[in-house]
This record gives structure tokens, C-alpha cells and sequence, in this order.
């Protein structure tokens, strides 16, 4: 099944809302690299974007100072969670064990 061609307009607004979720990811991220917010702070986001939601949780531990992306795909596989898992994804026991590990960390 093809896709129907967008109009100009609809291209338009379809990339001013992805280039608004780029950023709305990059600032949460810079604000919990740099201990601006916490971890349940990116969830309580995370229920209430889309754009959060979508972020994946890699990405968000690499935001953090010192964590790669070697270490934060590590920290995932011990916590037993999938290294696709998106933020809006994560069980409540994921939750709970990444919140325990970031607590140590910090």
C-alpha cells in the first residue's frame, strides 16, 4: 500500500513537530546530564510527552557525565532491560532498578 503524497503544508508541519521533539530530547537530556532534573522527574515527563516518551533509554544514560555508550548498554543488559526500550516502555520494575542504579551513582 502506498503512501499518499503530502501537500507542502503537511510536510511543513510535519517537520516543524519533529524538529520541536529534537529538541524538546536534547534539552531533557542536557538537564539530566547535568543533575538539573532527576530520574523521576525525566518519567513524570516521559507520561506527559510524546516526544519523552519516545526517547530511548540509552541515550538518556549516555547523557549522563562519564557513560558511554559501552557502559550504558551494560548497565541495561544487567538491569535486564532491552537496549531499544523507550522511555514511555519501561515496566514498573525497570523503573524501579534504574532508579536504584542511578541512586548509587549519585
Amino acid at each position: 500500500m502506498a503512501l499518499r503524497e503530502l501537500t507542502k503544508e503537511e510536510r511543513d508541519t510535519a517537520r516543524r513537530k519533529a524538529l520541536a521533539a529534537r529538541v524538546e530530547r536534547a534539552d531533557l537530556k542536557h538537564e539530566f546530564g547535568s543533575g538539573a532534573i532527576t530520574f523521576d522527574e525525566v518519567l513524570k515527563r516521559a507520561g506527559g510527552s510524546e516526544a519523552v516518551a519516545r526517547l530511548k533509554t540509552l541515550e538518556l544514560l549516555e547523557s549522563l557525565p562519564g557513560v558511554g555508550r559501552v557502559t550504558a548498554t551494560k548497565v541495561l543488559e544487567d538491569l535486564g532491560i532491552s537496549v531499544n526500550r523507550r522511555l514511555g516502555g519501561l515496566g514498573v520494575k525497570q523503573r524501579r532498578a534504574l532508579k536504584e542504579y542511578l541512586a548509587e551513582l549519585g
